[in-house]
C-alpha cells in the first residue's frame, strides 16, 4: 500500500521530502504503474524509465511557475502521479478519466497535449521567449526529450534557433537507447559514443565555475571533472555536436540516481544560455521483464504479475488490421523485388518485424522522421522502385508538404498505408487518425481508398502497387473483419454494391461496413429495405453509384470514420452539386468538427452513432422525416 503518494497533493510537496523519502516515492510510483497495466493497455516501459527523473525535476523546479514540456507525452504517468492526480489514476485512458498524455484541462502542470514527437524544444524555447517579453524572465523553461525523438528535424531547427537567441533553456535528453523500437541512425550512434565517454561535461569556463560551487558526493568522475582545464576539451569528442550548436553539453549522468540528478539540475539552473543535460536511463527500469523486452512492454496487453514475471491476460484473439496489412506487405515484397517498405520508428507498431528480418535490404526504418520518409520514398519511386510508406495516419500529417511536393506533384507511384486510421480509442485526440481522407483527397493524382474489410485491404495493396500514381489506403486499430460475400475485384473508382434498397441506402467508406450490414439486418426486422454500398474509393469516387443513389433512394446515409469536413460525405455532396441534384435527403455520419476524447473505441463509436445501432437509428429517423 502506498504511504507517500496519497499525501502528494501538489508537486511542491516533493520539495519537503528527504532523499530517502524521494527514493521511497519512486518505488511507490513503479508499483502503481504495474498495477495499472493489470487491467488495461497503457504505455508502460517508457514511464518506468523516467520515474527518478520526474521526481528529481519536480523536487528542484516549481513547475506551477516554471515551464515543463514532456516529449513525447506518453511518458507522463509519473508526472501525473506527483501533480495531484493520484486519486484519479485508476481512470487513466478511460472515457471521462485521465488522458494518457499531458492535458491542460486536467492540471496547471500540463502545458501542451504532446502526443507527437520532437516539438518540445521549440515550444519550450517559445515559452522562454514569451515569458521574457512578458517581463517574467525568472521562469525556467525545461524540455524533456527522448533519444528516439531527438533526430526529428524540428529538434535541430529549434536548437539552431536557440543558439542564435542564446536564451536560457534546459533540454534534458533522456537517453535509453530506444524509441518504441531500438533507435537507428547517425544520431543514435553518436549518443552511443557519448555513453562510453563519461568524463565530459562541456567544460566551458562557466560550467566549471558552477560545478566547483556544488558539493561533490564522492563520484570519482565528478572529482576528475572539477580538476580539468579548459584546454582539455579540445582533445575530447563528447558533446561537441551540441557545443557547436550553441548548447552547453553536460553529461552523461545516471538517470536513476536521484541525488546525482538533483545535484546536476541544481547546477544547470544557474547556467546562462541553452544547456543540454544528457541523462542515461533504462526503459522499463525496475520491472525485469520490461527491462529485458522494452519493445513488447512499450504498450503491453493487460497482464498480471507472478513471481516477478508478466502473465498476459486472456485476449479475444483474431488478427488486427495491422497484422493483415503487414502480412500483405510481406507477400507483395516476396512476389515483387521492386517493392520496398518504409516506416518511421514504428517497426513493432506496424508489425513489420518479419519483413525486417526476411527482407532487410528493402526494409527502411528512418526513425521519427516522417517528412524524410516520404521524400525518401519519392526518390526510390523515381528510380523505379515501388515504395510503401507504412505510417500511422496521425503521424503522416507531419509529412504533408512532402506528400504534396515530392509525391503528388511528381505523380510518383508511392503507396501510403495509413495505420491507426479512425478512432484509436484510449490514445485519444492526439492519435485519432480522423483527417486522412480529407487531407489526402485534395491532391491531384492521388488515389484514396478505404477498404471495407480485410479482403479489400489485401486487394487494394495489390492494386496500388500496379497503379502508376500515388495511392493511399487506410485501416483502423481494431480486429479485422472478413465479410463473406460475392466480392467484386478492385477496380479504379468502382464501388461495390452489396445490397440495393428500396427504402434507402447506406454508402460506407471504410471498415464500418460490417456495422452497416448489421444495421441493414436490424432495419429489415422492421420491414425497412435499406441497401449497403461499399464505396471503396473516396477518390475517384464512383459517380455512377452515387448519382443512382441520389436519384433512386428516398434517403442516403454516408458513413465514415473520418472528419465530416472534407471527407467521403463531402465528396458525395460535391457530386450532387456538380450534377445539379437535390441532396436534402442525404445524412452524413462521421467525426464532427471537434477533437474526440479518449475512451474505449466501442464507446466512442456509439457516442458518434457510428456503431450498428446508431447507423440503424439514423436510417429510421430519415425514414420518419420523409413520412412526415
Amino acid at each position: 500500500m502506498e504511504k507517500l503518494l496519497p499525501k502528494i497533493q501538489s508537486a511542491q510537496d516533493l520539495q519537503q521530502l528527504s532523499l530517502v523519502e524521494l527514493n521511497e516515492l519512486a518505488v511507490e510510483i513503479r508499483e502503481v504503474l504495474c498495477n495499472l497495466v493489470a487491467d488495461r493497455t497503457a504505455h508502460f516501459a517508457s514511464n518506468l524509465g523516467v520515474v527518478e527523473l520526474c521526481v528529481s525535476l519536480h523536487s528542484i523546479f516549481d513547475f506551477r511557475r516554471d515551464r515543463l514540456i514532456w516529449d513525447t507525452g506518453h511518458q507522463i504517468y509519473p508526472h501525473k502521479l506527483v501533480t495531484g492526480r493520484y486519486n484519479r489514476f485508476d481512470t487513466m485512458r478511460t472515457r471521462g478519466g485521465l488522458m494518457g498524455y499531458p492535458n491542460p484541462h486536467e492540471s496547471e502542470y500540463d502545458l501542451f497535449m504532446t502526443g507527437h514527437a520532437g516539438c518540445s524544444v521549440s515550444t519550450a524555447l517559445g515559452l522562454r521567449s514569451g515569458d521574457e517579453l512578458m517581463g517574467e524572465s525568472d521562469r525556467h523553461s525545461v524540455a524533456v526529450i527522448g533519444d528516439g525523438a531527438f533526430p526529428s528535424g524540428i529538434v535541430f531547427e529549434a536548437m539552431n534557433n536557440a543558439s542564435i537567441t542564446k536564451k536560457k533553456l534546459l533540454v534534458v535528453l533522456n537517453d535509453n537507447m530506444m524509441s518504441i523500437c531500438p533507435r537507428v541512425g547517425g544520431v543514435a550512434n553518436y549518443l552511443d559514443r557519448l555513453r562510453t565517454n563519461p568524463f565530459y561535461t562541456g567544460l566551458k569556463s562557466e560550467i566549471v565555475r558552477v560545478l566547483n560551487k556544488v558539493p561533490v558526493f564522492g563520484d570519482p568522475a565528478e572529482r576528475f571533472l572539477a580538476q580539468l582545464k579548459e584546454g582539455v576539451k579540445a582533445g575530447l569528442h563528447g558533446g561537441m555536436l551540441f557545443e557547436e550548436l550553441g548548447f552547453n553539453y553536460i553529461g552523461p549522468i545516471d538517470g536513476h540516481n536521484i541525488p546525482l540528478l538533483r545535484k546536476y539540475l541544481n547546477m544547470v539552473r544557474e547556467v546562462p544560455g541553452p544547456v543540454l543535460l544528457h541523462v542515461v536511463t533504462d526503459k522499463g527500469h525496475g520491472f525485469k521483464p520490461a527491462e529485458e523486452d522494452p519493445v513488447f512492454f512499450h504498450t503491453p496487453p493487460a497482464f498480471r504479475r507472478e513471481n516477478g514475471q508478466a502473465i498476459p491476460n486472456p485476449s479475444s484473439g483474431g488478427p488486427a488490421y495491422t497484422n493483415v496489412a503487414s502480412q500483405a506487405i510481406h507477400e507483395q515484397m516476396k512476389a515483387n523485388p521492386q517493392v520496398t517498405v518504409l516506416t518511421a520508428a514504428m517497426c513493432q507498431g506496424n508489425k513489420l518485424e518479419t519483413v525486417r528480418d526476411d527482407l532487410p535490404d528493402r526494409f527502411f526504418d528512418v526513425g521519427i522522421c516522417e517528412a524524410h520518409a516520404v521524400a525518401f520514398a519519392a526518390g526510390q519511386a523515381k528510380a523505379g522502385m515501388r515504395p510503401i510508406v507504412d505510417i500511422y495516419s496521425t503521424f503522416l500529417q507531419r509529412s504533408y508538404d512532402q506528400i504534396f511536393q515530392e509525391v503528388a506533384l511528381q505523380n510518383l507511384p508511392v503507396t501510403f498505408m495509413l495505420d491507426r486510421s479512425g478512432l484509436t480509442g484510449p490514445d485519444g485526440p492526439t492519435h485519432h487518425g480522423v483527417f486522412d481522407l480529407s487531407y489526402m483527397r485534395i491532391f491531384p493524382n492521388m488515389v484514396v481508398m478505404a477498404p471495407g474489410d480485410a479482403y479489400d485491404l489485401e486487394g487494394m495493396l495489390e492494386f496500388s502497387l500496379q497503379h502508376d500514381a500515388p495511392c493511399s489506403l487506410r485501416y483502423p486499430k481494431t480486429k479485422a473483419s472478413r465479410i463473406e460475400r460475392s466480392r467484386s475485384p478492385i477496380e479504379l473508382g468502382a464501388a461495390e454494391i452489396i445490397e440495393w434498397g428500396e427504402d434507402g441506402v447506406i454508402l460506407c467508406a471504410g471498415t464500418q461496413l460490417d456495422a452497416c450490414l448489421e444495421a441493414r439486418r436490424q432495419l429489415a426486422s422492421q420491414d425497412l429495405d435499406v441497401g449497403v454500398v461499399n464505396a471503396r474509393f473516396v477518390k475517384p469516387i464512383d459517380r455512377d453509384v452515387v448519382t443512382r443513389a441520389l436519384r433512386e433512394c428516398p434517403f442516403v446515409v454516408t458513413v465514415e470514420e473520418n472528419a465530416l469536413m472534407g471527407g467521403f460525405g463531402s465528396a458525395v455532396l460535391e457530386v450532387a452539386a456538380d450534377e445539379g441534384m437535390d441532396a436534402s435527403h442525404v445524412k452524413r455520419l462521421g467525426i464532427p468538427d471537434q477533437f474526440v476524447e479518449h475512451g474505449d473505441r466501442s464507446e466512442l463509436l456509439e457516442m458518434l452513432r457510428l456503431d450498428a445501432h446508431g447507423i440503424a437509428e439514423t436510417c429510421r429517423e430519415m425514414t420518419g422525416q420523409l413520412q412526415v
